[in-house]
């Protein structure tokens, strides 16, 4: 029986509230509790979001783009509360891990909904994956605490989240980047990861994240020749 939830614990599944009320009752709850951070750091509700997850950490950071600017100043952190598997990427269906990568998450694939309370899908697999034969399905950032390839945030964090990305989407955004990482991707980290079997990809994947470090806009991110290919995006380009 455990085995079974565990396989099933990140599909969207159908509740008896409406699509609208129960994510118009976390909105309610949670602005009042976002408003202060919000007003300290000049930020607003619906400004663009940008999210990075780090798996060794189990945090899950999110990123507001500045009003008028381009660049992102961090809103908050949250503490993953489970994800399942061990560093590395998710290669097949079943395997229990959680993606690392680049998504782009439209409003299509959130879900007032969820099983979990309220939920997201990462999108994998991505271009990426398909392109070295990954296969997964309903991989999401969602309430609750238990994940089996998932992003467990709680309700309480999980409502903030999908709060701020709702808002973000409904204000324009077309759709917000996912990054995510093994862990932080410090030289000395992925120095003391030189004998891992993932190592080629996580050096793909620091590009993403030092092209973040550098100019707090997140890069441009497209794949050929299963490669993640990253273009850095300066406060004067497009």
């Amino acid at each position: 029986m455990l085995s079974l939830l565990l396989m099933t614990v990140c599909l969207p599944v159908a509740s008896a509230y409406p699509d609208a009320d129960r994510a118009a009752a976390a909105a309610a709850k949670v602005r009042p509790l976002l408003e202060p951070s919000l007003t300290e750091k000049r930020l607003r509700l619906g400004d663009h979001v940008f999210i990075r997850i780090f798996k060794e950490e189990r945090q899950l950071e999110l990123w507001l783009r500045e009003p008028n600017l381009k660049t992102y100043q961090l809103l908050k952190t949250w503490p993953v509360a489970a994800v399942s598997g061990d560093l590395g990427p998710k290669l097949a269906q079943g395997d229990r891990q959680a993606p690392e990568g680049f998504y782009t998450v439209a409003s299509g694939a959130l879900n007032p909904k969820s099983q979990f309370h309220l939920s997201f899908n990462v999108g994998f697999p991505n271009s990426y994956d398909r392109a070295h034969g990954r296969t997964g399905t309903f991989l999401m950032v969602h309430g609750s605490n238990l994940s089996a390839g998932c992003f467990a945030m709680t309700d309480p964090g999980i409502e903030e989240i999908y709060t701020l990305c709702a808002a973000a989407l409904n204000n324009g955004q077309r759709s917000f980047p996912v990054h995510i990482f093994p862990f932080r991707m410090t030289p000395e980290r992925l120095t003391a990861a030189a004998n891992h079997s993932a190592l080629p990809f996580w050096r793909n994947l620091q590009q993403g994240y030092d092209a973040f470090q550098a100019t707090r806009i997140p890069p441009r991110i497209s794949v050929a020749d299963k490669r993640y290919l990253v273009v850095p995006v300066s406060s004067g380009g497009q």
